[in-house]
């Protein structure tokens, strides 16, 4: 008599060993697989037989035969096996544990997910053609991704890579105005897979990725003051480099308003937002200038012909409206 086969299924192809239980076994001749054969049997005691199951499908009874007779049958399931056809997303940071989505067929009684040779953190049979899986962590790079039940195993090469986590170190020019547009320079390394950059919580109206250590973007419009720029890739989000986002400059007083036409005599400009001032123009001509403080900047007065000329700041946050300053000839005698 049996009582019991275990494990009570296995792939179609067979080979797998399986102990029968039950008493009166000790003189046994043949055991079966519906009407196979097993592929070879041995009799541990007259309670237990280990047999290698022969090939076969569907569901078999498994028989014991003894110089007494043929027992009754046990339920002993061939299960066709599995295939891998796909893995979504195939890509995610080293640090795992986001989750992917496993298609193709056969997965029932999946017993293991392995990437590479790491097992998933935790999987879930969704249905016969579907698993969902949470990736463990592992090095940056590809693995393959292996599905196992009682049928056999299946194996996509190369199925899913893991990514390096994007690291930013710089972003040139550093500041901007606050109706962005212009274009800046991210620096860092893992940069190559790209899928978003941030100016706080604002998406660039576009990036160019040029190299896995190189993206140029241009600015979106925001707010004054600092903005953390940020990448994301498949490996992760970066961390925030410094962009300041900068009010353009105003002058509100130029002192004197006149002087010579020979120059040699200094402006003072006051106003606001004059801090970073890059270049002061003097009658279109750069002149050379020293910043007093964010609202003060001493300004070299250009020698010119006589009459008014447009006195402007610039800065990395714009140009600010010109003052008039008036060039005066020396009194004739």
């Amino acid at each position: 008599m049996l009582t019991s086969v275990a494990p009570s299924s296995g792939p179609a192809a067979g080979g797998t060993t399986v102990t029968l239980t039950g008493t009166g076994l000790a003189t046994a001749n043949a055991v079966r697989f519906g009407a196979t054969p097993a592929a070879s049997f041995t009799v541990v005691s007259d309670t237990h037989i280990t047999a290698v199951a022969p090939a076969g499908t569907g569901t078999v009874p498994v028989t014991v035969t003894t110089s007494g007779g043929t027992s009754n049958g046990i339920s002993y399931s061939y299960s066709a096996a599995p295939t891998l056809s796909g893995v979504s997303p195939n890509q995610g940071p080293t640090s795992g544990g986001n989750t992917v989505t496993l298609t193709g067929a056969n997965f029932t009684g999946a017993t293991a997910v392995t990437f590479g040779a790491t097992p998933a953190t935790s999987f879930t049979l969704v249905s016969p053609t579907q698993i969902t899986a949470v990736v463990p962590a592992a090095t940056a790079g590809p693995v393959g991704v292996t599905v196992t039940t009682p049928g056999g195993t299946s194996t996509l090469q190369s199925a899913y890579f893991y990514v390096n986590t994007p690291v930013l170190t710089g972003v040139a020019p550093p500041s901007g105005p606050l109706s962005g547009g212009n274009i800046v320079t991210l620096t860092g390394v893992h940069l190559i897979e790209a899928t978003a950059v941030l100016f706080g919580t604002t998406a660039p109206s576009a990036f160019t990725v040029l190299s896995d250590t190189q993206i140029t973007a241009v600015v979106p419009a925001g707010a004054a003051g600092l903005a953390g720029v940020t990448v994301s890739t498949a490996g992760g989000t970066s961390n925030a480099v410094s962009y300041t986002y900068l009010p353009a400059p105003v002058v509100t007083t130029l002192i004197p308003s006149q002087g010579p036409t020979s120059g040699g005599i200094t402006l003072t400009l006051t106003g606001t937002n004059l801090a970073q001032a890059t270049t002061v123009l003097v009658g279109g001509a750069p002149a050379g200038f020293t910043v007093v403080s964010d609202s003060s900047i001493v300004v070299d007065a250009l020698a010119g012909a006589a009459g008014t000329v447009n006195v402007t700041v610039t800065t990395p946050g714009g140009t600010s409206a010109p003052k008039t300053y008036t060039r005066v000839g020396s009194p004739g005698i």
